[in-house]
């Protein structure tokens, strides 16, 4: 039924009644004309439009929107025909008639006419044509092996996408890291930034190829669009220590370390070789760094260094492929004690050019017979009296300061001939007497008692 009555609205628009079909123009009517030609138009999805069309001299005609591509009558005169909520007609009351396409879709792309309906019917056409951005579909976005192998596996990535025109597809690596491709058993490889196509292959497959690849579609008309897809190689876990033999103090803080490698995720631990599995405390402080996609490094400090903690530690990495482990030693660091003064040494006696000691010529002095005089007795009493008084100064000369004696008075009982005699007979002693003063003071007084115990007998002589 509203077939039949679209058609008789066609056909009352395009013909009027039939009075006015059969009856001939009249020879001074002025026929309806474009104003100006209709629009054409290339937009975005989503976006809004409108065709306009300007009429002279329009008269008792009507104007009518057709889509050309399935001959649908869209609106006449200001009566929209067509049942599209995103499709609207205005008329300015003079001249102009507007037709309005709102959130233009990809089935709006085509020709569309404004016809008025004169014998013969004029028309004039715009066009419009929809742009769409990209898309990237969400199936089975992977074909193949998938997106995770073991080391030495293959993986194949698709990515199909669509859009007007027809999108361009290509790969790379999220953190800006070449893409590389293996052939002929890995032993040929190539990289690149980029790869173009919408499947990307990897054979024989690295850990370094482990991480997030982009698939990236574009086709002049933003937003360009990317997909992500996360890639795991998986190999047995792998622990390396860069210092095996640590040394530290009693009483410090000491910090070891293991760099782990593994895929799929491992469980971490420290163990002390004969001391059970370490917990984190106020003892033990443990941390994980993050490196990569698939390595982290191990941190343990051991606070306050007691003796039981010296020995053996182990770092520990397990998942489902198999276990590793790393072997640390921590020994004590023996610091030097605080110096202190040294005692003085002791001093040598002083030897002579001979290789003898001053101490030796002392013992070894011969005392020398002193010269008879004429008064003998008289001598004798004197001798006796000067005795006495040589031992007064050998008394004296012991309480005070040693001085330096530089002679002996050649009145004093010939004391100074027998000096001269010991030069003669020992040598001279080694050094000069002003710097040993104290030793040559006793040598001279002990030469001087000797002289005086002599006396007497020479006297007799």
């Amino acid at each position: 039924m509203f077939n039949r009555n679209l058609i008789f609205v066609a056909l009352v628009f395009l013909y009027g009644n039939l009075e006015v079909n059969c009856q001939m123009h009249e020879p001074d009517e002025i026929m309806p004309e474009f104003y100006a030609p209709l629009e054409n138009w290339t937009v975005t999805q989503g976006r809004d439009i409108y065709f306009t069309c300007t009429v002279n001299n329009l008269g008792k005609y009507k104007v009518a929107w057709i889509k050309s591509d399935s001959k649908a009558i869209l609106a006449i005169h200001t009566n929209l025909i067509a049942h599209n909520h995103r499709l609207t007609v205005t008329h300015n009351g003079h001249n102009t008639w507007k037709l309005h396409v709102f959130n233009v879709q990809k089935n709006d792309t085509g020709s569309y006419m404004c016809q008025i309906n004169t014998q013969p019917m004029i028309l004039q056409t715009g066009y419009l044509d929809v742009r769409i951005p990209p898309n990237i579909l969400d199936e089975a976005d992977i074909e193949g092996p998938g997106s995770a192998a073991m080391e030495g596996g293959t993986i194949r990535l698709r990515c199909r996408s669509t859009g007007k025109p027809e999108p361009k597809v290509h790969w790379k690596r999220k953190d800006n890291r070449h893409i590389v491709i293996r052939s002929d058993g890995a032993r040929e490889k190539q990289e690149s930034a980029t790869v173009k196509g919408d499947t990307l292959e990897l054979s024989n497959v690295h850990r370094t190829d482990m991480g997030k690849y982009l698939c990236i579609a574009k086709n002049n008309v933003p937003p360009t669009v990317s997909k992500e897809f996360n890639v795991q190689i998986h190999f047995h876990p792998m622990i390396k220590v860069t210092n095996q033999l640590v040394a530290a103090p009693t009483g410090s803080n000491v910090h070891i370390q293991c760099y782990v490698e593994t895929s799929p995720k491992a469980m971490h631990s420290w163990v002390k070789v004969d001391g059970g599995d370490l917990m984190p405390n106020t003892k033990y402080k443990m941390s994980e760094t993050p490196i990569n996609e698939y390595s982290l490094q191990m941190d343990l400090t051991i606070t306050n260094l007691e003796p039981k903690d010296f020995g053996s530690y182990l770092c520990i990495a397990k998942n489902a492929l198999g276990i590793a482990e790393g072997s640390i030693r921590l020994q004590e660091l023996r610091l030097p004690s605080a110096p202190t003064t040294p005692e003085p040494p002791e001093l040598e006696p002083e030897k002579d050019g001979n290789g003898e000691s001053a101490d030796e010529d002392e013992e070894n002095l011969v005392p020398v017979e002193g010269e008879a005089t004429s008064n003998g007795d008289n001598r004798s009493s004197d001798d006796q009296q000067r005795q006495q008084e040589q031992q007064k100064q050998l008394s004296v000369s012991t309480k005070k300061p040693l001085q330096t004696v530089h002679g002996v008075r050649n009145g004093d009982g010939g004391g100074g001939n027998v000096r001269h005699d010991n030069k003669q007979r020992h040598g001279s002693v080694k050094g000069s007497s002003s710097g040993y003063p104290a030793r040559w003071l006793l040598v001279l007084t002990a030469i001087v008692i000797v002289i005086l115990f002599r006396s007497p007998t020479v006297s007799r002589w």
